[in-house]
């Protein structure tokens, strides 16, 4: 027999219990959930309270905290945690997997006081973080449903996913050695659409819908539901930089006209034609690309050279392009006769999909692109640390609820990390 010759007065494991729970008492502090609340017990009215609409709240809470990604398996942590229940507010026995059910239907249905208070916690980040929400980033992520395909039979009955469908993201390229490359990836299910202050990598607007719909449709409906709900950040907001799949006239032009944001969007490129240059209209020796890189030939020799950029008036709608003999001390034999060796201004409207307010040549929009790639460590911490890698949600109404449920996270915790001195955290669930 194994016998333990002393018991210690505390063990470690003990202390990191504390350093969980610490987690969620900064969500539960900083969640605006009054209103919520309120609102749920007024529906509850004198009806049956063995299991407090706080308390039940509150477990939901810790389930996302705790990266419990099913309900099964928050009870078992609920039955063997006793500091867990006492801080959710459970005085007695966990609650039923019956009592979660009709509790998850009531905050199905009052969807609206979710995106509320979403929308206070944004709110509350513009107040606190300088410079939130200058800088934007837009992207999709895909989320498979639980089921795999779709169900034969269309009577709903809890467990059927009805809602979701098929779509397929292509990725392209081409590699160092010159290899074009493609991947595809397939699945079933939805998409999260998302947009993120690109300095803090924190989200400031989402919709979810079914995995078909297009990038580019949900970008316009996104605006849309920014300018209705929340004016203030779009008054804030200086750039939005997007993939390829935001590539579009009409999105890139609605950006700048109306919300004065600067667009970064990659492009693609549409040309048909096999010339990789066209003149510019109005020069005899200007020519640009796809990418909106202008270049001057000399009138002497004939030699092709990019024009340096000169920045973007504002009041004329126009970008500047300067010589590169002049600002380079390029040797050009054909200076002198040069038509444009004084530079050149070149209207946005010669094409909005080229030409857009931040040069497409220019290092700032490369610097500015590169910030893209905070909305996708959003989507990674979605994956990694809220669940949404393994899950067991089906149906369009459970999809929006949970990823209402983690975004409201995400933000009260970095709102309680920067209230309570910790901005160096305010990214992170799990430290």
């Amino acid at each position: 027999m194994a016998i333990i010759p002393q018991m210690s007065l505390f063990t470690w494991k003990e202390i990191e219990i504390l350093g969980d729970l610490d987690r969620l008492r900064l969500v539960l502090d900083y969640m605006p959930d009054e209103a919520f609340m309120q609102n749920l017990e007024k529906k509850r009215g004198k009806g049956r309270n063995d299991y407090p609409v706080r308390a039940m709240w509150n477990s939901i809470l810790a389930g996302i905290v705790f990266q419990h990604e099913s309900i099964e398996k928050l009870r078992r942590e609920l039955s063997r945690n006793g500091q867990l229940r006492e801080m959710c507010g459970f005085e007695g026995q966990v609650p039923t997997p019956y009592a979660y059910t009709r509790f998850l239907k009531s905050l199905i249905r009052d969807e609206e006081m979710m995106d509320k208070m979403f929308e206070t916690l944004v709110e509350q980040l513009l107040e606190r973080l300088p410079d939130f929400g200058k800088r934007l980033a837009i992207d999709s992520k895909a989320i498979s449903s639980f089921s795999k395909h779709p169900n034969k039979h269309e009577t709903e009955d809890g467990r059927r996913d009805l809602d979701a469908n098929h779509s397929q993201k292509v990725y392209s390229g081409v590699t160092k050695e010159g290899n074009p490359w493609q991947k595809v990836v397939k699945w079933f299910g939805y998409k999260l659409h998302l947009v993120v202050d690109a300095t803090y990598e924190l989200p400031v607007t989402f919709k979810v819908t079914k995995a078909s719909e297009s990038d580019i449709t949900e970008g316009h409906k996104l605006l849309e539901q920014m300018e209705e709900k929340q004016p203030k950040l779009l008054k804030t907001a200086e750039t939005m930089a997007g993939d390829r799949g935001y590539d579009d006239t009409k999105l890139i032009t609605k950006l700048w006209d109306t919300y004065k944001i600067k667009p970064i969007i990659d492009i693609r490129n549409m040309w048909k034609d096999p010339d990789k240059t066209r003149l510019l209209p109005g020069k005899e020796n200007v020519v640009y690309n796809y990418k909106g890189t202008v270049s001057c030939v000399c009138p002497e020799t004939g030699k092709q050279r990019e024009m340096c950029n000169g920045g973007f008036e504002k009041d004329r709608q126009k970008l500047k392009k300067l010589c590169p003999a002049k600002q380079m001390g390029v040797t050009c034999e054909g200076k002198a006769q040069c038509p444009v060796a004084q530079g050149l201004r070149i209207s946005l409207s010669e094409d909005r999909r080229i030409f857009t307010p931040i040069d497409r040549s220019s290092y700032k929009w490369k610097k500015e692109y590169n910030r893209r790639t905070a909305v996708e460590r959003v989507n990674s911490r979605l994956d990694t640390s809220f669940g949404f890698e393994l899950h067991t949600i089906r149906g369009m109404a459970k999809m929006k609820l949970r990823c209402g449920l983690a975004l409201c996270v995400m933000l009260a915790m970095a709102l309680g990390r920067i209230k309570e001195n910790q901005a160096e955290k305010m990214r992170s669930l799990v430290s």
